[in-house]
């Protein structure tokens, strides 16, 4: 069996595809503590915690990912990374600007959507009481 020397790594989002590609090294951290990833380790699972995940190039740049809570899964050269909410950042001093701005507004998006979400539960809730006295 010939070494890998690279992984083809994803990084899934509920909507998109954040990141697809290859990279030589990962490093983040999970339930148990910070990890790293080469291409010819054994195969991996672990709970992601919201953190930031680093890729290491094959020319040795690095890429930043701010992640919220995830699963990685590694098998043979695929590693799969889904997250409920991630950013991409060029480097560690802009990203945690730009997660927080992101997590942020979708915090407010959900905030609105589940006040939205009550008043239509209330609404049927009288809306069937209504109809409940009009029929007895």
């Amino acid at each position: 069996m010939s070494k890998a020397e690279y992984m083809e790594v994803t990084i899934r989002l509920p909507s998109r595809v954040l990141y697809q590609g290859q990279a030589s090294r990962l490093r983040g951290e999970g339930r148990a503590g910070g990890f790293g990833l080469l291409p010819n380790h054994a195969d991996f699972v672990t709970e992601l915690l919201p953190s930031v995940l680093t890729l290491i190039m094959e020319d040795e740049t690095e890429r930043f990912f701010g992640i919220d809570e995830g699963m990685l899964v590694k098998r043979d050269r695929d590693v799969s990374v889904i997250v409920r909410r991630g950013v991409a950042g060029e480097a560690l001093d802009t990203l945690h600007q730009q997660v927080h701005d992101s997590f942020i507004e979708v915090d407010d998006e959900e905030r609105a959507a589940r006040a939205a979400l009550s008043r239509l539960e209330a609404d049927m809730v009288r809306r069937l009481g209504q109809l409940n006295r009009t029929l007895s």
